[in-house]
């Protein structure tokens, strides 16, 4: 006969595990089957009856405990200037726990009655029962102002930056949160019109300078017009959500899927796992299922198309969803059931996908990891988190990565190598490195799953013929690879020409230049010689993955397009009335478009953001001298790319010196009219650098050397035409000194 445990024996278990108190794992963990359930079910009961157990929607937990995840209010500032708080669900018997907030300098201004999501850790021993960290702040949404806050005699206005705005907002002497005349602040509002006719505000930060580098991102926001505040509606809306339940989902929660993320990740939309079968393995893939609480049509779904993305910055992420959902509610935490989509995919020993198949499911992550842990753990030095999970879910994981990059050696995808910046910022805004990310086999390994998620997703639908959204990346044009093969030829280096083009042979190139001190220069230009990738309902393939067919699936939380996707999956299989709406389908050409757009509105903002930030950086050090590489060439000057930081600086045309320079197009160089000096793209160069500009991100340099050869300096002169004869003998001289400088790279 089964033995059922005591009260004592559940009540410590639910208390030594609090994420798992269901009662199918309670049984689970004390061995109950069968018929021995019901008497289980019959203990439960009496606890809850007496008081001593709570039961939340399918789950246990002790009334004098609070969960992992709490909704809490601040109630006071201590002496010492420490923030605490209260939790607004409380049953137990005990005194009402004390909890203490901890700060990130990333979060916004709260204060007494302020209602906040928080994630709460218990602290024994102190004179507080529980820390927490803010995951978002609820039930305030006032609109926010970007500006420069001008001081007065009764405290002052604020002048937003908006170029489209002339509307000034006054604030008053108590509510300037200490802002100086000039600073640039952030601000919401605080009450109707005042007796100057101006609407209320309160600063809730102060940036500092305007040109300063917290204040970076926040101008790139509003100058490229990327909405960063959600209406009321759309708060209202994802605060509304509840957690999906299990209803008609395929039940995958005892399987061992885990996310695999950066450090800083604030989201976690795709876990996945590996099972090694006879023939291969079984690939899969759970992604969050966004389209439950994101519906056609609603607030949520026109706020999201609005945005298109979340865009992302060194200090901040504007969020396509409200963080209620891309933080909280689709984002696969450990040991927390979620609503999900799921491709299992099975591939064989070679890495060739023999089949697959897409679930509308309910998953728990057995671990929220990071990157750099697991390629430890995998390296020899797991730490106890990852240990356990060694064996059963890492290894196989790798085991089929290994499978998957021999395919991809066949399918010779663009194997482009430009190291990725990482802008450092200390807890003030402030910029204290530039380094270059670590590309580890961690980070490959999840984006050749999401490759193969991606491309099942798009075969399922052709198949359905079922309309959706493909991420389309068509070849270069022949003007660009003509600009391509010059770079290389100028390089001493072969792109082929006369034959269809393909990606084995702009590999090949890449292969050449590797090793060389042009490999950055021809990954450059073999970048510049791609088109912009774009969405649409027509299939065009996906030349830099070398796929015929691609659709984006895996960030429905960041990416508008993973949504329409998510839908027409949904439609496909008849999951649901969430799936495509007809408006989805008539407007399919018109989202893509504008999608396609956004996406390059973030990616300008976010350059910007890059760009100002390094000027920042770089303003102190006006006048060392640096070295780099000619990456650009153009009628008004050179850019040259520094090796230390990846920034691109300018050499004025007219700062070259006394001679006329000639611009070829064709062979993006400048000509000198006396000395036939050449300046080509890959040069080695140094420079000294003479301005730095935060406020438009400009960087500008004198230019010392060319391949380690000191230039002559002299007073600059008129950019006029040279006479024809002078403009021959320096073609003449050009010609011969480049002769020379190939035969030098060679």
């Amino acid at each position: 006969m089964t033995r059922i445990p005591s009260k004592v024996e559940i009540l410590q278990w639910i208390a030594d595990n609090p994420t798992k108190s269901s009662k199918r794992e309670i049984a689970k963990a004390f061995g109950i089957k069968g018929a021995a359930r019901i008497d289980l079910k019959a203990v439960l009961k009496d606890l809850e009856s007496e008081g001593r157990l709570q039961k939340r929607r399918s789950s246990y937990r002790d009334p004098g405990q609070l969960p992992p995840v709490s909704v809490i209010e601040i109630t006071h500032t201590d002496s010492d200037g420490d923030l605490y708080a209260k939790p607004l669900e409380w049953s137990g018997e005990g005194p009402e726990p004390r909890i203490l907030m901890v700060l990130r300098a990333s979060d916004p201004a709260i204060g007494p009655g302020d209602r906040i999501l928080g994630r709460l850790t218990e602290i024994p021993g102190e004179d507080y029962s529980h820390s927490a960290r803010m995951i978002r702040r609820i039930g305030t949404n006032a609109l926010r102002i970007l500006g420069v806050f001008r001081a007065g005699s009764e405290g002052g206005r604020v002048i937003p930056i908006d170029k489209g705005s002339d509307k000034q907002w006054s604030v008053a002497a108590g509510a300037t949160g200490g802002a100086k005349d000039g600073e640039l602040v952030e601000a919401e509002q605080a009450g109707p019109k005042g007796r100057m006719g101006l609407p209320k505000a309160r600063i809730i930060a102060r940036l500092g300078d305007p040109t300063a580098p917290r204040a970076v991102s926040l101008i790139a926001i509003h100058q490229h017009g990327i909405p960063d505040h959600f209406p009321d509606e759309v708060v209202a809306a994802a605060d509304a959500a509840r957690p999906a339940p299990l209803g008609n989902r395929v039940d995958l929660r005892d399987k061992p899927f885990v996310t695999i993320d950066p450090a800083d990740a604030r989201d976690r939309d795709d876990a996945c796992l590996v099972e090694t079968t006879e023939s291969g393995f079984t690939i899969w893939v759970a992604i969050a299922d966004v389209a439950h609480y994101v519906t056609p049509g609603s607030a949520l779904d026109r706020e999201a198309r609005k945005r298109g993305n979340s865009s992302y910055f060194p200090d901040r992420v504007v969020p396509m969803l409200p963080d209620t959902l891309s933080g909280d509610l689709c984002s696969l935490h450990e040991h927390v059931d979620r609503a999900v989509l799921v491709a299992e995919m099975q591939i064989d020993p070679q890495g060739n996908k023999t089949g697959h198949r897409f679930h509308r499911a309910m998953i728990r992550s057995q671990g929220s990891l990071e990157y750099a842990q697991v390629q430890a753990a995998i390296d020899g030095a797991a730490d106890p988190i990852t240990a356990p999970l060694l064996n059963s879910v890492l290894k196989p994981l790798y085991a089929a990565y290994d499978a998957l990059k021999t395919a991809r050696a066949r399918r010779q995808p663009l194997e482009l190598d430009l190291p990725e910046r990482k802008i450092e910022l200390s807890d003030d805004g402030k910029v204290i490195g530039v380094n270059f990310k670590d590309r580890l086999d961690a980070h490959r390994l999840i984006e050749e799953f999401m490759v193969l998620a991606n491309v099942a997703a798009a075969e399922t639908l052709i198949a359905q013929k079922t309309p959706l959204l493909f991420r389309d990346h068509e070849e270069p044009s022949p003007e660009k690879l003509d600009a391509l093969r010059e770079v290389a030829n100028g390089s001493g280096l072969q792109l082929a020409k006369g034959q269809v083009l393909k990606t084995a042979h702009l590999n090949r190139l890449l292969g050449q230049a590797e090793g060389t001190d042009h490999a950055e220069l021809i990954n450059m230009a073999t970048l510049r010689s791609m088109t912009q990738a774009y969405y649409a309902p027509e299939n065009m393939g996906h030349f830099g993955l070398a796929l015929r067919a691609y659709a984006h699936f895996t960030s429905p939380i960041r990416r508008y397009a993973d949504l329409i996707v998510h839908r027409a999956l949904i439609t496909a299989h008849g999951w649901g009335a969430d799936g495509l709406s007809p408006w989805d389908i008539e407007n399919l050409r018109e989202t893509g478009e504008k999608i396609s757009a956004t996406e390059r509105r973030s990616m300008l903002a976010e350059r910007d953001t890059t760009d100002r930030y390094l000027a920042a950086f770089m303003q102190d050090r006006i006048g060392t001298e640096l070295t780099g590489r000619i990456s650009g060439i153009a009628k008004f000057g050179v850019f040259v790319k520094l090796d230390e930081t990846g920034a691109d600086a300018m050499v004025p045309i007219r700062s070259l010196g006394a001679e006329y320079f000639h611009y070829d197009s064709e062979t993006q160089t400048l000509m000198g009219a006396d000395t036939g000096r050449v300046i080509g793209l890959g040069m080695k160069a140094q420079v000294k650098l003479a301005e730095a500009a935060p406020v438009t991100g400009g960087l500008i340099v004198e230019l010392l050397s060319l391949e380690g050869a000191t230039l002559p300096k002299g007073p600059t002169r008129g950019r006029g035409r040279p006479g024809k004869r002078k403009l021959g003998s320096a073609r003449k001289k050009a010609a011969k000194s480049a002769r020379k400088v190939k035969r030098r790279r060679k």
